[in-house]
């Protein structure tokens, strides 16, 4: 499997450590997959912010399997920064470092395109066949634009069925670049291996896909005349000074100071893998600027009410219960991604909304409470090609928010 392949492939794994993550009272501390609507506005009083447990929940393991970490924690009133040395050079890592988003870059590129739907440039109800004729082999059912990014479109995932690939493989062609169309094409129509047919009905079932945020891309770009980065920087980036965070495309280069990602090789040298290729969503930013975004989306600065709901709206079936969620341990057994964002539930029934994202050498997330009573983004250079691995320093930072006491003691 190709390296993009693997990242949209496993991505939806990402947030087993969320799901799984356990207390220090041994209840399970998140079940995702309950509607959003349950508690959508209540207010949580979670403890203050400890900067002991915060430090402690950072620093890297030798069972982490990681090289580094930075993070940044919030609650109204508080803010904590923290990062660790980095494992393989031994220099301090800058707590505000640059660093590879992943499929964070999703919730970027949902929010454009609802802002499309709410300008009336892009109809959510309308199909993928009727504005991209011929995009989709003839063995797929209608797919709407909303099923494209809430996870419902049962269209396969990128470069399903491609052999697999080994470390050492990934690591030279990390600097590989395929655009929307190489992606699409080779996925839909390979020319090495039968062509892959849909999972299932079109919103009938949730399931992660990269693939379908793919095609969004193509869907902005056709939409509007200019490129995903255009259309991310003057209706994102520029509005919000988000000037630490950019579309790269094809340009390797990593803005200073950064996260050196690494990924470890068949010998088991650590090799250094920031500078990466990938596809036109890849995204580069700060924890501050990923802060600043979420909290700004949350806050609905970005979107009409109608268009901001979407984000929160899990898929449902005619009785008007979740659909399933199935091929994977992101949600549990029912649907958790509304457009773009997914929701984790608290053990008191408050929702955290937010997005995980891994890259070559990277595992991140970035998550909070609709009322903002807390936020919290990390990334983590992550040396595994395993991106399924749980992230265990998810584990920690939540269980040092919820109870500080236990992440100490």
């Amino acid at each position: 499997m190709q390296p993009l392949a693997r990242r949209a492939a496993t991505l939806g794994l990402a947030c087993t450590a969320l799901i799984g993550l356990t207390a220090g009272t041994g209840a399970q501390a998140f079940a995702a997959g309950a509607p959003a609507s349950t508690h959508p506005n209540t207010a949580t009083a979670f403890p203050p912010l400890d900067p002991t447990a915060l430090r402690a929940a950072l620093q890297t393991h030798p069972t982490d399997g990681t090289a580094g970490a930075i993070a940044r924690v919030g609650e109204p009133g508080q803010l904590w920064t923290g990062s660790t040395t980095d494992g393989v050079t031994g220099r301090a890592i800058p707590p505000n470092a640059h660093f590879h988003v992943g499929s964070i870059s999703k919730v970027f590129e949902t929010t454009v395109l609802l802002q499309l739907a709410a300008e009336g440039r892009i109809d959510l109800d309308q199909t993928v066949q009727h504005y991209l004729p011929g995009l989709l082999p003839d063995t797929f059912q209608p797919i709407t634009v909303r099923e494209l990014v809430n996870y419902t479109s049962g269209l396969p995932d990128v470069d399903e069925g491609a052999p697999a690939v080994g470390a050492d493989q990934t690591i030279a062609d990390r600097y590989r670049y395929r655009t929307f169309d190489e992606i699409i094409q080779s996925t839909l129509r390979p020319t090495d291996r039968p062509w892959p047919g849909p999972h299932f009905t079109p919103g009938t079932e949730q399931e992660y896909n990269s693939l379908g945020f793919r095609i969004a891309g193509k869907l902005i770009e056709q939409t509007t005349g200019r490129s995903f980065r255009d259309e991310v920087t003057e209706r994102v980036l520029k509005p919000l000074h988000l000037e630490q965070t950019s579309v790269p495309e094809d340009d390797p280069t990593m803005p200073r100071p950064y996260l050196h990602g690494y990924l470890t090789g068949s010998q088991g040298e650590d090799v250094d893998v920031s500078e990466q290729g990938g596809d036109p969503s890849n995204m580069i930013s700060t924890p501050a600027d990923l802060d600043r975004f979420l909290t700004t989306l949350l806050q609905g600065r970005l979107l009409p009410a109608a268009q901001q709901q979407e984000l929160f709206t899990l898929p449902k079936d005619g009785q008007g219960k979740p659909v399933p969620f199935v091929n994977g341990t992101s949600c549990n057994k029912l649907a958790c991604f509304g457009a773009g964002l997914m929701s984790v539930q608290l053990p008191d029934g408050q929702l955290l909304w937010g997005k995980t994202g891994h890259d070559l050498g990277y595992a991140n997330g970035m998550f909070a409470s609709r009322d903002l009573s807390v936020r919290a983004v990390y990334s983590v250079s992550n040396l595994s090609l395993d991106f399924a691995a749980p992230a265990p320093l998810a584990n920690r930072l939540l269980t040092a928010v919820l109870d500080p006491t236990a992440a100490t003691g």
